[in-house]
C-alpha cells in the first residue's frame, strides 16, 4: 500500500474507534486538607491538587497535559495506521494564560519529538490536522479564540 492511500484509510478506520469512546465521564474531588484536594476518575486513577502547588499539581497543569495527551493519542493511533513505526514520542506543551482574572489559557504552544521508522513530514501533518480539526475532544472544548500552535520534530530511524 502507497504512503497516500495509509494516509487516506486512517480517517475510516478512526472513526469507527472514536465511535466506541463514553461520551459520559464523572470524577470526585475530595478535599483534604487547606488548598489540596485529591481527583479520582470513575475508574479511580488518583490525581492531587494543591493551589499552593507544595502537595500537587496546580488544576491548570494536569487541564494543559489533558491537551497535550489527547493531541499526541489521537497523532499515535493515526500514525500507527499509516504504518508508521513509533519509537519515541515526547511531547512538550507551554500554555500562556491572561494576566487578570478568570485567567483563562489564551494559547498553546505544543512541540512533538517523534523517533520513528517509515515516517514522513506528510503523515505527522496529517495526523496533527486530523487531531486538530476533527478529533481532539479536548481542544474542542476550548474557547475559540484560543491559539494552538503545533510544531513537530521527526528523527527517522531504519
Amino acid at each position: 500500500m502507497s504512503e497516500e492511500q495509509d494516509i487516506q484509510n486512517v480517517e475510516r478506520e478512526v472513526d469507527s474507534y472514536k465511535s466506541n469512546v463514553s461520551t459520559v465521564f464523572k470524577a470526585t474531588l475530595n478535599w483534604d486538607r487547606d488548598f489540596i484536594f485529591v481527583g479520582r476518575t470513575q475508574r479511580g486513577y488518583e490525581i492531587e491538587f494543591d493551589a499552593n502547588v507544595q502537595w500537587g499539581a496546580q488544576p491548570s497543569e494536569p487541564f494543559m497535559m489533558s491537551l497535550g495527551a489527547c493531541t499526541a493519542t489521537d497523532c499515535v493511533m493515526f500514525l500507527q495506521k499509516m504504518k508508521v513505526e513509533i519509537v519515541a514520542f515526547k511531547v512538550d506543551i507551554t500554555g500562556v494564560k491572561a494576566e487578570t482574572p478568570p485567567q483563562y489559557f489564551k494559547g498553546f504552544d505544543i512541540m512533538l519529538n517523534i523517533t520513528a521508522k517509515n515516517i514522513s513530514e506528510k503523515k505527522v501533518q496529517r495526523a496533527i490536522n486530523l487531531s486538530v480539526d476533527k478529533y481532539c475532544g479536548i481542544y474542542h472544548s476550548l474557547r475559540k479564540d484560543v491559539k494552538l500552535d503545533i510544531k513537530y520534530q521527526i528523527n527517522n530511524v531504519e
